[in-house]
């Protein structure tokens, strides 16, 4: 108890400190000035002062030529090092050192602190916001390797795709592709190293492998199987499903090849998926298997569609997508509702896309740029042929205009990128295999396959043209709260610049003010150049210049002094000595 007691009374007085020195400091600093004036006899400062002086008026014009040429050289290194700081890490490293380390010993930390669970709490929610904001996602419209970025590598000799996204990619299909069962089976085993594989030659050789196996075991999950093998346009079918994937995505050059692949792949996912589906209740070993086939149905399927959409079998891909979707409603993760909206569109079926959105662009639901954008493009379509701005400034705008505004300015606060891309103010690039949410990698990927939509669109253009920079009227700054959505995160560039390849320049947003002591150092470093110049070609005007700045610096000092001294007796030093 006494322990106790001696430690908050150390608190207490501790707090007392740090809430004098907060609130009273205007107060100390007073009470040091009058202490400095009571002193001054024994510290022989008026002596020291006129030494001071003297000296400086001994002093050349070529030691004040080095003074400033030096002050200015040093604030120009700390303006680059500030400037690279700030480049990089986007903070000033004053700012940052100020605030990490000087700021706790002014008492700018709180200390009420409530209670350690509440705090622990919220930081738990504040780290849990920040990672859901920054979650990278799949891409539901990633284009094909070997079809397409491929075929843009060996065109312009630049890497379309970042390490770190083909490595999203390798553990997505560890993810949905393998599961705890595979070192049974040889050519699953073999799959499941190659989808590790790094280099993209041995993964294609390890699916040639994996496909000439003569036998596939299932055991113990399956009874045992003879080597079953069919045959379909000269090519052997075996029950490996993932082997097909993997050459569809990598080894195809075009995307009929990659078709006739997938259709080979759905040949032997659906033997795989109506085994496993027979004996998905047997156990947790059968049910991951089950739940592994049925993930690899999905996206063959799913490819199947995107391949005949760009082979321009539109109604064809739209029938599979919607069978598709109708026979495995839970799986959202693939996102293939944002296939469908792409290929409506291009199909113009307008009536078809808005019974979509209004399925899918719901409040409990997770939004994105192609469910936002669509929706203020159909609403745009309603006036945008006939939308003038000059007459909507004469008469107001109507109620299907205003409609139509407000949609875009939904759609520019979710992701602010997308407009200098439909309007083709940045140039595309190839959309990577993953995005991120409201940042510009998915700006990226809704751009590079809506644009065509937005164009055919009479005036849709020119309505987001006129519009869309309202938007960051609505939403307040610096940002405290959203105005429709949360608040924009602050992670999104650094995400942004792993997934983009680095000849891109990657679309920030909010733009970043420059911290006050990169403004600071660059204008001391210019100024004090100039001064070193001015005193170097004009030394004795400098000097008079200087004599009078300083003159006049200190007058309001001599004035208060000459007051203070007025006041107090002359003798007040030695009644203080004597008390």
């Amino acid at each position: 108890m006494a322990e106790v007691g001696s430690n908050s009374l150390a608190e207490q007085l501790k707090s007392c400190i740090v809430w004098s020195w907060t609130y009273l400091w205007t107060l100390w600093f007073f009470l040091m000035l009058f202490l400095v004036y009571v002193l001054r006899v024994p510290l022989k400062i008026n002596d020291n002062l006129s030494t001071v002086s003297m000296f400086l008026n001994t002093l050349t014009p070529k030691f004040y030529v080095a003074l400033t040429g030096t002050s200015s050289l040093i604030s120009g290194l700390i303006l680059i090092f500030e400037w690279w700081y700030f480049r990089k890490y986007g903070t000033s490293f004053i700012e940052q050192v100020s605030v990490s380390h000087l700021r706790p010993l002014l008492g700018g930390v709180d200390n009420t602190a409530p209670s350690n669970s509440t705090s622990n709490n919220g930081d738990t929610d504040s780290n849990r916001q920040s990672v859901s904001e920054c979650k990278v996602w799949r891409n539901p419209l990633n284009l094909f390797r070997g079809a397409e970025y491929n075929r843009y590598t060996w065109v312009t000799g630049r890497e379309p795709l970042t390490y770190y996204d083909m490595n999203l990619s390798a553990q997505d299909h560890q993810t949905f592709f393998t599961c705890e069962t595979d070192h049974l089976r040889p050519a699953d085993a073999i799959m499941q190293k190659a989808w590790r594989e790094r280099n993209p030659q041995a993964r294609i050789s390890a699916a040639h492998e994996a496909l000439e196996l003569n036998e596939v075991f299932y055991r113990p999950l399956f009874p045992p199987l003879q080597a079953k093998r069919r045959t379909q346009n000269g090519i052997k079918l075996t029950i490996c499903a993932t082997a097909y994937i993997l050459l569809a995505e990598e080894e195809a050059t075009t995307i009929v090849e990659a078709e006739r692949l997938f259709k080979q792949a759905l040949k032997a996912g659906e033997v795989c998926y109506r085994r496993s589906q027979q004996l998905q209740h047997h156990g947790a070993q059968y049910e991951a298997q089950h739940r592994r086939d049925t993930n690899v149905l999905v996206y063959i399927k799913r490819r199947l569609a995107m391949c005949s959409r760009k082979l321009g079998r539109t109604r064809e891909a739209v029938k599979m997508m919607r069978d598709l979707m109708k026979e495995f409603p839970l799986l959202s993760m693939f996102n293939i509702h944002e296939n469908l909206l792409e290929a409506l569109l291009e199909l113009q079926a307008y009536a078809d896309v808005q019974a979509v959105l209004a399925k899918y662009d719901d409040i409990s639901l997770p939004k994105s740029a192609t469910i936002c954008y669509t929706a203020a493009l159909l609403k745009a379509r309603a006036v945008s042929d006939k939308f003038s701005p000059e007459a909507a400034s004469r008469r107001g705008l109507s109620t299907a205009e205003m409609n139509a505004v407000e949609a875009i300015h939904r759609a520019v606060e979710f992701n602010p990128h997308v407009p200098k891309y439909l309007l083709e103010m940045k140039s595309l690039i190839l959309p990577p295999e993953h995005i991120l949410k409201r940042g510009d990698s998915e700006a990226i990927a809704y751009a590079f396959f809506h644009l065509q939509h937005w164009k055919r669109v009479e005036g849709a253009l020119n309505l987001l043209h006129c519009t869309w920079e309202g938007t960051f009227r609505m939403i307040p700054y610096p940002l405290e709260k959203g105005h429709l959505f949360y608040p924009y995160p602050i992670c999104t560039e650094t995400a942004d610049r792993e997934l983009l390849p680095s000849f891109h320049e990657v679309s920030v947003y909010p733009k970043k003010e420059l911290p006050f002591f990169i403004l600071f150092t660059a204008g001391l470093c210019s100024f004090t150049a100039m001064l070193a110049l001015l005193t170097h070609q004009f030394p004795e005007l400098m000097g008079v210049f200087a004599k009078a700045f300083l003159s006049t610096l200190f007058a309001p000092l001599n004035f208060v002094m000459e007051k203070v001294e007025s006041i107090l007796p002359s003798s007040l030093w030695h009644q203080l000595t004597r008390i």
